[in-house]
């Protein structure tokens, strides 16, 4: 009988066994963070924050059993404008002297068949964290050139500014497209 409930429990572990640790490529420029922003309603100002870090655990036998963090410096901020990042960077908008790392860390993973996923956590930028759903798509997975092992994922997710306590346009629906590739560990 108690080998029986033993091997009832290490087979319902199973498919945890093989989850995997990765870190972000970020040295191997492998990974952005990028948004979009409506400017006035006339056009879109895009850009990317050049510094972040991140891990993520993996096994696409178990995908709902992943978890990701990522780390956001929003001083990097970055839409080819200096003048405009500049202004970005005060407290008008990120207000980085005064918060000076913004995060995701996922809290659930649904997922939705064909490589697709729902990530669900808790996102804090401009000192305020609030949980929304990151819309995440396979890229692929496998041996690199170089003797390692690495996947890739793409994924996107919109909020407005004022949820996140941003005075200036807080209606303002921002959209963040994230391509993250990860190195196992």
């Amino acid at each position: 009988m108690k080998k029986t409930v033993l091997s009832a429990l290490l087979l319902a572990a199973a498919p945890f066994a093989n989850a995997a640790d990765y870190v972000v490529d970020t040295d191997g420029a492998h990974a952005s963070i990028n948004f979009k922003i409506s400017h006035l309603g006339y056009s879109y100002i895009v850009g990317r924050f050049n510094q972040f870090d991140g891990k993520f655990s993996y096994d696409a036998a178990a995908p709902e059993a992943s978890k990701i963090s990522i780390n956001i410096d929003p001083a990097s901020v970055d839409t080819n404008h200096d003048r405009r990042d500049k202004h970005v960077s005060s407290d008008d908008f990120l207000d980085v002297s005064k918060f000076t790392t913004a995060s995701f860390s996922s809290t659930s993973v649904k997922d939705l068949g064909d490589g697709k996923l729902a990530v669900n956590g808790d996102l804090t930028v401009h000192g305020v964290t609030k949980p929304i759903v990151i819309n995440v798509a396979k890229v692929g997975e496998g041996q690199d050139p170089w003797g390692g092992y690495r996947a890739g994922f793409t994924g996107s997710t919109e909020f407005k500014l004022g949820d996140f306590g941003i005075k200036m346009f807080p209606d303002s629906k921002i959209t963040f497209d994230l391509h993250i590739e990860g190195v196992r560990q």
